[in-house]
């Protein structure tokens, strides 16, 4: 039987304070007996979910008795869904809101979604990576468990019992904060001068900076020498005495807080531990979205966004430091030697020997936007080549490709990137096509290292289809050669090959390959030249100064 729909000022026993209560006195005595067997069969179901908790982990028990007398919603009936509860906080309650459509429609208990189980909130596979900790506590003091260094007390150098006593003792003085403020700002006005209240503060901490010890004794620094040599990196150094006790327990704060985010984050699925932490870069003037891990250092990695100079590629933490950092940083363009500019393009030829920390920021802001790549920090035997547009602020990173200094395969691109934001605008082909001209400079054939990647595949088939119809089109001999295209345009012969059979320009005939000059072909890739007409995005031969490295 559905069940009645109440008005907003009925009470939960399902009686009415208003004027037409008589009118619901009539329906009362049919919905009695409802009533009582959905209330009966609440009991049963919390006396079974309480005997079976009794074998459980003490946090799963705490969570079963807060379950144990469901919550009413305003329609009298338990709550539809228990699935945003939060078992590993303490302090986790049910969610009492009730959606409009459950109110309209009076769902059915019997159509409700099955209960979560309790232990299913932990992944007890999971365990955090300090060497050592069992992953009970929270730095919060809030949580039974951790699975990040973030949340790990045992990397901070404190215990559990240690993280919960903290713990109550800021939300004490965030109490006693709170009122005093609510205080004040009854007699606040516009211009008010400090209250009383925030001088002493003021002059208590002013009294306990000036208390700060001037420098470690050598006890203590041989403690932390020896701290430090025991666990390295694997612990957080000892921070005691290095400042004021009030500026330390400032930093506890952050810590505690910053842990408190990444925890939310996590229970509610927008991170888990082992992924890709790093959603969005800053970069310039662009927020740009990643697409793939990349193995920045663990403390740069749990962040959700990465702050990076768009001239040095220094990677930074937040917004205040990039600001500090880009009202001192002298950089304007890439370092390297510029050897190529037309109109604001140019190209920077980045040795990774001299430039090191530079080339290895490029491959890790690259392996952001790339699945394939694997060269992170051995960069040395590379040369990069870093195409830039260039404006009144300074040369903006568009793209870039790298190359082995001694190749002996005759790879010409070893990794090559388009920045997203400068994506389908022909920087890409201007990359592959400039590869291509130092090939010919050096007299050589070249091709790329495989595996490519999948914009990286689509660049270079159409940029080798391109190269062909080009040739062809202003090929005017009767018989041509795969061998004399090599020589001309620095293409290798396999990508030749690959490149005219998906055209279907080349066919078997009476024990010879032949080479078909499709026509139709030919006039389609006119047509869109003529469409493109004057497009700056192509490359210059005699924009080039360059000569091949010699003894590299």
């Amino acid at each position: 039987m559905p069940r009645r729909k109440r008005t907003a000022g009925s009470s939960s026993d399902g009686t009415a304070d208003s004027d037409d209560s008589g009118d619901h006195e009539k329906t009362d005595s049919s919905h009695s007996e409802a009533n009582q067997r959905n209330n009966t069969r609440l009991t049963r179901a919390s006396l079974r979910l309480s005997q079976s908790s009794q074998d459980a982990p003490p946090d799963v028990k705490q969570a079963a008795e807060r379950y144990e007398s469901p919550p009413r919603t305003p329609t009298g009936n338990a709550p539809s869904s228990e699935s945003d509860i939060d078992i590993s906080s303490p302090n986790a309650s049910h969610d009492e809101s009730v959606t409009k459509d459950q109110k309209d429609s009076g769902s059915d208990p019997s159509h409700r979604p099955k209960r979560r189980r309790f232990h299913e909130s932990y992944n007890f596979n999971m365990k955090c990576p300090t060497p050592g900790c069992n992953s009970l506590g929270h730095l919060t003091g809030k949580h039974e468990r951790h699975f990040s260094i973030s949340g790990c007390p045992l990397y901070h150098n404190l215990s559990a019992d240690e993280c919960k006593v903290k713990a109550i003792e800021r939300e004490k003085q965030e109490e006693e904060r709170s009122q005093g403020q609510n205080e004040e700002n009854r007699h606040a006005t516009r211009h008010q001068a400090p209250t009383p209240r925030q001088v002493r503060y003021k002059e208590k901490v002013m009294e306990m900076r000036k208390r700060r010890d001037s420098g470690l004794t050598k006890d203590q620094k041989e403690k932390y020498m020896e701290h430090r040599q025991t666990h390295g990196t694997t612990r957080e150094p000892l921070l005691e005495n290095i400042t004021s006790d009030y500026d330390l327990e400032l930093f506890r704060k952050a810590q505690a807080r910053a842990a408190e985010d990444l925890e939310k984050l996590r229970l509610q699925g927008q991170i888990t531990e082992g992924s890709n932490m790093i959603k969005t870069i800053l970069f310039g003037r662009y927020e740009l979205d990643t697409w793939y891990h990349s193995p920045y250092p663990e403390e740069y990695a749990r962040l959700g966004r990465l702050y990076i100079c768009e001239f040095c590629l220094k990677y930074m933490k937040s917004q205040t430091i990039l600001r500090r950092h880009m009202a001192k940083c002298v950089w304007k363009h890439p370092p390297g030697d510029e050897v190529y500019r037309k109109g604001a393009i140019s190209v920077f030829e980045v040795d990774g020997k001299k430039n090191k920390i530079y080339c290895q920021n490029l491959c890790l802001l690259a392996k952001l936007f790339l699945d394939h790549k694997t060269l992170y920090y051995d960069v040395e035997p590379f040369l990069f080549y870093v195409m830039t547009e260039a404006d009144n602020t300074g040369c903006h990173l568009v793209g870039y490709f790298s190359k082995e200094k001694n190749s002996f395969l005759n790879y010409n691109v070893s990794c090559i990137l388009t920045m997203p934001q400068y994506m389908r605008q022909g920087y890409g082909k201007m990359l592959i096509d400039f590869s291509y001209l130092l090939s010919k400079v050096e007299e050589k054939v070249g091709s790329p290292e495989r595996p490519l990647s999948d914009l990286g595949l689509i660049s270079y088939r159409s940029y080798w289809k391109e190269v062909l119809l080009r040739y062809m089109c202003n090929f005017k001999g009767k018989e041509i050669s795969i061998k004399e295209i090599s020589q001309e345009t620095a293409v290798n012969p396999v990508d030749i090959v690959s490149t005219l059979q998906s055209l279907q320009m080349l066919k078997y005939w009476k024990g010879k390959h032949l080479v078909l000059k499709r026509q139709d072909l030919i006039d389609e890739w006119k047509a869109k030249e003529t469409k493109r007409g004057n497009n700056n995005k192509t490359i210059d031969p005699s924009s080039l100064k360059w000569t091949p490295p010699k003894g590299t």
